[in-house]
């Protein structure tokens, strides 16, 4: 008989629930998150343990992430593509080796809620604008409609040259070449994931708790019963033909030879998501934002103390449920061995409270996973519920659609995804779904962030790996990943779009930039971090017991958590000045029409080549009074990996950039070398250069700090500000220190706005979570240097910014 699963391990880092999980194509066995924190992330085994590591880090979108799905390499993309949906109705397009999003589909009007990928570079997604889409070479070539609700499910048969869907309508419709071949009928709710077998078959799983098996001609030959709620997703175990299903009844179920063999409980409500890697393991996404692993193989399974712990979760969480408490049987009942795997019992212990079991056939007893709270008689006196439909709810709202119309009534748990709730009520009240968003922020403004006890979120790094790995005891920090950038409204910079700072023609806004590359340190001062973000971006942050409640409040403009670039380019301009100044010199600082047209190439994201990069490095070389558009070419280039790469291999760059940074300088060479160092933190290798000689930077920056150009206090203000989010979340306290006096020192010559709004940031990032840096704060006396810029100002983000770094302060 084949070992049961167990744990593995946790996974945190994600601030909110985890709504999509796919194995990584790259490394073997790694997993790819998608999370209503709107980021994604990859997640890699780690090698001295049984435990994961945040290997790479995805944002950019406005809103919570749906989905995701892989595409496999190809000549263009030689490590595949990652594929995220979002609630803001875009698809991204990521490669495992770069922070930024390599393109960006649109054209769904409503979240794209599922994604899956087939042979020949083919994306099919699908949305609750009812449509699904297929996608080839960045178009969408074809739109499937035909659905009366949400496509909550898509799959692919490329075998059968087959695509399927799954609906809030209750049907799956078979599709070739863009046309409905049969729609199946069998689901008595929403139809919630597809799953495709081996032998022509596929799985799907419903809303109204079952999974069932169908073949592609309609016929439906097994339905499984089992789960006791909502079941949300479905992945098939490395068989082809055996599965789990995962769902709303705190559980993930494995099922073989079409029996549930074994019910894994989980110490949280909603199971969103559930995947299978290679080899064989289950990983988990659910509603308290942590990744579980679970294993088959006994010398992966976690300690025998993190299993202890893990059970002890499960066993203290609160499951509510509507019950008589005086009607059910009491300890006693537990002798008896229960029928089936995953049987659940409710018991009345001694104290006259309501436990939950369930029935661990592997180990042939009644395990306990939950008091039952909640509803003792099903009122609102009893329970704190208020009675709708004969169901109970935290809240049921009094809606005004539109005036002359009866009122609408819009039940909540503070259990449910907001935005779920929202979806449920427009289809239900056949509204349109531009009311989406108005009506899933009033639901979450009316009930103010009032979430189920998921336990106490860590104060601490792993001593051993510093970061992700299952501590006993510890659950996911809360915290806010705001969607749309509250400084313009706009997207992120993505490569080839052109827009960046200063923009005029696209909106986009450097401060909801690519996501950010958090390198691995070994040092001491700061536990090991990986790739963007580095998991749980508090944990390891230092904390108190009686911590000022300002200081965990998160706000639309810190703590920040992306790096800064200067984008807006002007290549036309560049290559005349190139050409201008190239002319005019002689012998070896002169180079060919050839060589300076490979420049404009560069700026195009052009690939470079060891020719084009060496006539970058020949150019750099050039006096002061003219050597500035070829710093302008760098500034530009540096984003591109290659190109960070060639120049951020030792110190030589910085060395280089900061010898224009005395007082006396050469004013355009100043502010480009600046943003010159700023663009080095898009990439792993200028990130981690920049970390590790901040201290050398920040020294050399100092004659800068009492510049009066402008330009140069924002340059020098968003390289704080870089700082700042590479320090967010350590405990480099010595080093954070160091930046927050540097930061204060130059609002101390009352910059221009939008410079002193940049340093605002920094300082709120800092200071965020620790009380340590808010003591050094005070006594730096930077409330005192707010007071110029928290009068009524255009834009008005500079006094909002001030009055809340003033808040953070107090």
């Amino acid at each position: 008989m084949a070992a049961p699963y167990q744990l593995r391990c946790q996974i945190f880092g994600h601030e909110k629930d985890v709504r999509a999980v796919t194995p990584a194509l790259i490394p073997d066995n790694s997993v790819i998150s998608g999370s209503r924190d709107a980021t994604a992330r990859i997640w890699v085994p780690e090698e001295d343990s049984n435990g994961f590591r945040e290997g790479h880090f995805m944002s950019g979108h406005k809103n919570f992430v749906a989905s995701v799905c892989c595409l496999p390499p190809d000549d263009k993309y030689p490590h595949g593509l990652i594929f995220t949906g979002s609630n803001d109705h875009t698809i991204l397009a990521f490669t495992p080796d770069s922070p930024q999003a390599v393109f960006k589909l649109t054209g769904h009007t409503g979240t794209v809620c599922s994604l899956a990928g087939g042979k020949f570079g083919t994306l099919l997604s699908g949305s609750w604008d009812k449509t699904a889409k297929v996608w080839i070479n960045q178009k969408c070539v074809l739109t499937l409609e035909g659905h009366e609700s949400a496509v909550w499910a898509v799959a692919i048969m490329p075998d059968l040259g087959v695509m399927l869907t799954g609906s809030a309508d209750k049907t799956i419709k078979v599709w070739k070449a863009g046309k409905c071949e049969n729609t199946l009928r069998g689901h008595d709710d929403c139809v919630r994931d597809l799953a495709v077998t081996q032998g022509g078959e596929f799985l799907s799983c419903s809303n109204d708790a079952t999974v069932r098996r169908w073949l592609v001609s309609g016929d439906c030959i097994a339905v499984y019963y089992g789960h006791e709620n909502f079941v949300y997703s479905l992945a098939v175990l490395p068989n082809g033909h055996d599965f789990v299903s995962s769902g709303e009844d705190r559980t993930v179920r494995v099922w073989k030879d079409g029996t549930c063999v074994q019910t894994i409980n989980h110490p949280c409500l909603s199971i969103w998501c559930v995947a299978v890697l290679g080899n064989g393991d289950i990983v988990s996404g659910a509603s308290d934002g942590i990744l579980r692993v679970f294993t088959c193989e006994p010398s992966r399974y976690a300690s025998t103390v993190e299993l202890k712990t893990y059970d002890e979760q499960i066993a203290q969480s609160q499951i509510p449920q509507d019950i008589r408490p005086e009607e059910l049987p009491g300890p006693e009942a537990l002798t008896r061995p229960g029928n089936k795997e995953g049987q659940t019992k409710m018991v009345r212990n001694a104290a006259g409270k309501v436990e939950l079991y369930s029935w661990d056939g592997a180990s042939s007893e009644w395990k306990k996973v939950g008091d039952v709270v909640g509803s003792s008689g099903g009122t609102q006196a009893t329970s704190g519920k208020t009675l709708y439909e004969g169901k109970e709810y935290d809240y049921v709202f009094t809606v005004d659609i539109q005036e002359g119309q009866p009122p609408l009534k819009l039940p909540y748990n503070i259990s449910e995804d907001p935005w779920f709730a929202a979806q449920a009520f427009i289809q239900k009240n056949n509204l349109s779904q531009l009311f989406l968003d108005q009506v899933a922020n009033f639901i979450t403004e009316n009930t103010k962030g009032a979430t189920l006890a998921q336990g106490a979120p860590a104060d601490f790094a792993d001593p051993f790996t510093g970061g992700n790995r299952y501590m006993p005891g510890s659950s996911s920090s809360t915290g806010v990943v705001n969607g749309a950038d509250p400084f313009t409204g706009g997207g992120r910079y993505i490569p080839g779009s052109g827009s960046g700072v200063g923009s005029t023609g696209g909106g986009a806004d450097p401060f909801t930039g690519s996501g950010r590359y958090v390198p691995t340190y070994t040092d001491t001062t700061r536990p090991a971090q990986t790739g963007g973000g580095g998991g749980d971006v508090f944990e390891g942050a230092y904390t108190t017991t009686s911590v000022n409640p300002n200081l965990s409040k998160t706000n639309e403009y810190f703590p920040k958590m992306t790096t800064l670039t200067f984008d807006v380019a002007n290549p036309a301009q560049i290559m005349g000045k190139l050409r201008e100044f190239n002319s005019s010199l002689g012998g070896d600082q002169q180079v060919g029409e050839g060589q300076l047209s490979a420049m404009e190439g560069l700026m195009n994201q052009a690939v470079p080549s060891e020719e084009s990069l060496s006539t970058l490095k020949t150019l750099l070389h050039w006096p002061p009074n003219v050597v500035f558009p070829a710093l302008d070419v760098l500034r530009i280039t540096m984003k591109m990996q290659d190109v960070n790469t060639a120049f951020c291999a030792d110190t030589s760059i910085l060395n280089a950039m900061t010898a224009y940074w005395s007082s006396d300088g050469n004013a355009a060479c100043q502010i480009l070398s600046l943003k010159v160092v700023c663009n080095m933190f898009a990439q792993p290798q200028g990130f981690t250069l920049c970390m590790e000689h901040r201290d050398k930077i920040l020294s050399a920056a100092g004659p800068l700090k009492g510049s009066g150009n402008k330009n140069v206090q924002v340059s020098l203000a968003t390289l704080l500000l870089n700082f700042a989010v590479g320090l967010f979340g350590s405990l480099d306290l010595e080093g954070k220190s160091k930046l927050l006096t540097t930061t204060a020192e130059c609002l101390k010559i009352k910059p221009d706005a939008e410079a002193a709004f940049r340093l605002f940031i920094a300082m709120g990032t800092l200071i965020h979570k620790d009380e340590r840096l808010q003591n050094l704060g005070q006594s730096l006396e930077i409330t005192n240097l707010l007071t110029d810029y928290m009068v009524p100002s255009d834009p008005k983000k500079v006094s909002s910014c001030a009055i809340l770094l003033r808040d953070l302060l107090r």
